[in-house]
């Protein structure tokens, strides 16, 4: 391992930690966790323990690292259990690392009482990846973000910045619903 590879896997581990430190577990907020908070803020609490944080990053074995403004940075370790029957990294995994990233990119521009869901996504996997790839780093950045609708893009690179695959979202945004 060259250092920056540990150097990414600590520093996942860390967010890791950190969040559980937090009390934070898998599972799903409740809708008054969230009141008066905005995307960025839902997604700090997350990280930090604060609010649970979704199931799926345990199943992909992916932590989000980052948020800022329009920006977010999930890492993923892709294990044995994410193959295809070819032997290599199912595209459902990079999919899903990227779909979430994107996602917390669009969530990070949203003000409180506003939510969103992905509307279309497009995935362009330019090489494989196995277990002994490493860690693979996902960054999003939002492109528009509107009143209806947001893109964003996204790239998955290795510790040394190759790119093993990248994507753009369409996402819808709407006001969530009140009981």
């Amino acid at each position: 391992m060259t250092p920056t590879t540990i150097d990414w896997t600590a520093q996942q581990e860390a967010s890791r930690q950190r969040s559980i430190a937090g009390g934070g577990k898998p599972g799903l907020a409740r809708m008054e966790q969230l009141a008066g908070k905005t995307g960025r803020e839902i997604l700090e609490a997350m990280m930090c323990g604060e609010l649970p944080y979704p199931p799926m990053n345990e199943t992909m074995n992916m932590t989000l690292l980052e948020v800022d403004d329009g920006r977010a940075v999930f890492q993923g370790i892709p294990l044995p259990q994410h193959y295809n029957p070819l032997g290599t990294v199912h595209g459902g995994w990079f999919a899903t690392l990227l779909d979430s990233t994107l996602g917390c990119a669009v969530q990070t521009t949203l003000p409180a009482g506003r939510s969103y869901t992905t509307t279309e996504l497009s995935v362009n996997i330019v090489r494989p990846a196995s277990h002994k790839t490493g860690p693979l780093r996902a960054v999003g950045r939002v492109i528009h973000s509107g009143r209806r609708v947001a893109t964003a893009e996204a790239r998955i690179q290795d510790e040394k910045g190759k790119l093993y695959a990248h994507a753009t979202t369409t996402c819808f945004v709407f006001d969530v619903p009140t009981a």
